[in-house]
């Protein structure tokens, strides 16, 4: 899964033997090197167990820390990297050369599986008089550190529900932005983090809050202007003190990637050894319970690896045609 850090394209000067694929096409030699992200977060766990599977399946791969997922996507581009688990939406940015690829797309990146969502959440203190989106008007938000993923997905959602220029914007991190909010320094602060998340658990202990719902037509507006990424999730009422009811919010998803260079038959393996030993990997991470072939295509925002591709095909998935293979 995603992978992400440097080890200096070691595993383009190894040669190992690979995996002799499903309908004999040539053996790839050399180690996938799968970037994933920090010790503590859920891509690495996941991507190590990942990387254990693939050797047991004979196909060499090592999982690697890494920063996340734009230095993932980065280091695919590179070649550093054969494998990564990153956002979808930063995957999409990637490929199309968007935000904080501007001018650098990585046409290398191939969708293999959505893996688990990453929840977008407008979290206010449960005590606040903010219902909706639109009461953010005037308000103080912190909208994640500059140029990254999250600072992104606040400025497109506040965009689409007409409030982005009438906010006061404040750059912070997760951690920053639970204490601020905690201490009533900001009126709100955008999360897109699995939930819970550790930093708005831990404040909510003293401090109940509430997530912001989203609406349809919000996610309707943003899917209507190319940002396909998006899908719905509702969060449960206990996901943290303070939460009354179930809400409905969105969220981006945790993906599976691979580098176009990878052989059909290597990574028909790979998808095939994803979804044979999915109860392994829920043994890993409580994440992984949401890795199916049943939603193994929401918001896929980059198109498929051709040997994923077939993978689907052979068990009967329709698969969408902005997501298909580019031909040639």
């Amino acid at each position: 899964m995603v992978v992400a850090g440097c080890i200096g394209g070691q595993s383009s000067t190894e040669t190992q033997t690979g995996t002799s694929g499903t309908s004999g096409e040539t053996t790839y030699t050399g180690t996938i090197t799968i970037y994933t992200g920090g010790t503590s977060g859920v891509y690495y766990p996941l991507g190590s167990k990942y990387a254990e599977l693939l050797n047991k399946a004979g196909i060499n791969a090592k999982a690697v820390t890494s920063g996340a997922s734009v230095s993932n996507a980065k280091a695919i581009g590179d070649g550093n990297a054969q494998a990564a688990i990153m956002q979808n939406d930063v995957a999409y940015y990637a490929y199309n050369g968007l935000y904080m690829f501007e001018g650098s797309a990585i046409k290398k990146l191939r969708g293999v599986a959505a893996l688990y969502p990453e929840t977008v959440q407008f979290v206010v203190r449960a005590d606040s008089d903010i219902k909706s989106l639109q009461d953010l008007a005037g308000k103080k938000v912190a909208i994640g550190a500059p140029g990254s993923g999250t600072a992104v997905a606040a400025e497109q959602i506040l965009k689409a529900a007409g409030v982005w220029d009438k906010i006061q914007k404040v750059n912070q991190k997760f951690s920053q932005a639970a204490q601020a909010l905690k201490l009533g320094q900001i009126d709100a602060a955008v999360i897109v983090s699995g939930a819970p998340t550790p930093a708005i658990t831990q404040i909510a202990v003293t401090t109940p809050v509430r997530v912001i719902p989203i609406s349809d037509d919000i996610l309707n507006k943003l899917k209507s202007e190319g940002y396909i990424f998006y899908v719905r999730q509702v969060l449960p009422k206990d996901t943290y003190k303070g939460m009354t009811e179930d809400t409905p919010t969105l969220a981006v998803k945790a993906i599976l990637v691979v580098s176009a260079d990878l052989p059909e038959s290597v990574v028909y393996e790979m998808t095939k050894v994803l979804f044979d030993n999915v109860d392994q990997l829920r043994a890993v991470h409580q994440k992984a319970k949401y890795i199916s072939l049943d939603t193994a295509l929401d918001g896929m925002s980059i198109p498929l690896h051709p040997g994923a591709y077939k993978y689907y095909e052979e068990k009967g998935l329709n698969v969408p045609d902005n997501i298909k293979p580019p031909s040639g």
